[in-house]
């Protein structure tokens, strides 16, 4: 598959590593984002490329000093008792600039907690003859080595890179499939290319799905586990939490019910998954995100919401190869699950961006009771609200993942809950359909996928 986007993190690197002086860059973000293919598109011949493992830290050291000898011969004849002896060598034999790139840094870290305290006396004393690049897949602990005041390397990165899923729009580029396409293959796979990769190997999604998630010997069969075991300690807690959630229980206190625990005991490990990007805390637009009591959490990453839908619930079915149960639950859920995907798309692509010449802030979902046109009592839920940056307009949006809807009779119906919202005075409503394809009737106010994907660039 060809490399797509991560343009500006390119851009950043490189220029991080032609400095005039040497510099320590830092990169890291969930595993699987391409962190290692950024890096070597980087790299050239004269660099080096050492990818860390879990093995004792003299081994390490044997296996780092026979990369370097691939450009200084011999470097790997010594053997060096520690690493501020290795790293003190290589800087003696460059005799030009080179870049020295270890790779999931932090198992390096594991067998040696000295090393942080090494490469800071190495920094500050501003000798270093070779860039150093540190990546890592553990968010934690990358986070804790480079942002805590108390880290020895805390403040001394001279750039530091997030990486985080690549953009909608991307995937059609790497998977050459239809707007439809897109946002489908998009709620399975989200922006991680590597999933796109493996996607690229089947001629259909469907025979992706069954070789890669549905299938006790698929790669990503178990990913989330894998993923979880980067960052955190209780791996059975959070995938319990993250099965609950996926199965419809939204509200910290269906969340504790289920799991037969006081909500307060909950709070640590749901910000843990928010803060690395698993989940997301949705509250109402023009509600304090404080609000606990209208808070829902929701899988944020559309891979691990596919998994916890499709693939825990069928689990058993799985292992005993029994394919018709599963087939059945895409059957009858696939789309209703991509429609939940396409409004957190169409919500993005709204966020920050100009439709139809207006600017509008952040993009959220609204639900609540109000007082109808009869003054009684009625529930009313929209897709999507946001508000001009100038605050005279209030977009209003209603999304359907399905073939020929009624335009004017949608657009009618969104208007009328608009004009019952607390919020709506003083604003000019602005409803937008997000659909599927063109509706029955020409409306006018009505973005498709090919728009909404133009939007998220």
């Amino acid at each position: 598959m060809k490399f797509v986007d991560r343009v500006e993190e390119t851009k950043r690197l490189k220029e991080a590593l032609l400095r005039k002086k040497a510099g320590l860059v830092v990169v890291y973000g969930r595993r699987r984002l391409g962190k290692s293919t950024l890096i070597k598109r980087v790299l050239t011949n004269n660099d080096v490329y050492f990818l860390a493992d879990r093995s004792e830290e003299q081994y390490q050291r044997t296996m780092l000093a026979k990369m370097v000898a691939q450009i200084y011969p011999d470097f790997d004849k010594v053997s060096y008792p520690d690493w501020e002896s290795l790293f003190r060598a290589a800087n003696y034999r460059a005799n030009r600039r080179f870049t020295l790139c270890l790779d999931e840094f932090p198992y390096l870290v594991e067998q040696c907690p000295q090393l942080p305290s090494v490469l800071q006396k190495l920094v500050d004393e501003k000798q270093l003859n070779y860039n150093l690049v540190l990546c890592g897949s553990s968010q934690n602990m990358m986070y804790g080595l480079f942002f805590d005041s108390s880290a020895p390397l805390y403040g001394r990165a001279d750039v530091i890179l997030k990486l985080t899923p690549i953009r909608l729009p991307y995937i059609q580029s790497a998977l050459k499939i239809s707007d439809v396409e897109t946002i489908e293959e998009y709620a399975v796979w989200g922006g991680v290319p590597r999933y796109w990769e493996l996607r690229e190997f089947n001629a259909s999604l469907n025979e992706a799905l069954w070789q890669n998630i549905f299938s006790v010997n698929g790669t990503l069969y178990e990913e989330p586990v894998k993923l979880f075991q980067d960052d955190i300690k209780d791996v059975v807690k959070t995938s319990t939490l993250m099965s609950y959630i996926g199965s419809g229980a939204n509200r910290l206190s269906e969340i504790a019910a289920r799991c037969n625990e006081p909500a307060t005991n909950l709070s640590r490990p749901l910000k843990k998954l928010i803060d690395l990007g698993y989940l997301s805390k949705d509250v109402p637009f023009d509600v304090p995100e404080k609000n606990t009591k209208k808070s829902l959490y929701k899988i944020a990453d559309p891979f691990m919401a596919f998994y916890y839908q499709f693939v825990v619930p069928n689990r058993s079915f799985i292992e005993l190869q029994r394919p018709k149960p599963v087939e059945q639950a895409l059957k009858a859920h696939f789309a209703e699950y991509v429609s939940l995907q396409w409004e957190s798309l169409c919500r993005d692509a709204v966020t920050g961006n100009l439709i139809d010449g207006v600017l509008y802030g952040e993009a959220k979902r609204w639900w609540g009771a109000v007082l109808n046109e009869d003054k009684k009592p009625e529930q009313v839920e929209l897709d999507v609200v946001a508000e001009s940056v100038d605050k005279k307009y209030l977009l209003v949006g209603e999304c359907k993942w399905s073939a020929q809807e009624n335009g004017k009779q949608l657009t009618t119906e969104l208007l009328r809950k608009a004009k019952l919202l607390p919020f709506a005075k003083n604003h000019e409503i602005v409803p937008v359909l997000f659909l599927k394809s063109k509706p029955k009737e020409d409306v006018g106010n009505a973005l498709l996928p090919k728009q909404v994907i133009g939007l998220s660039i």
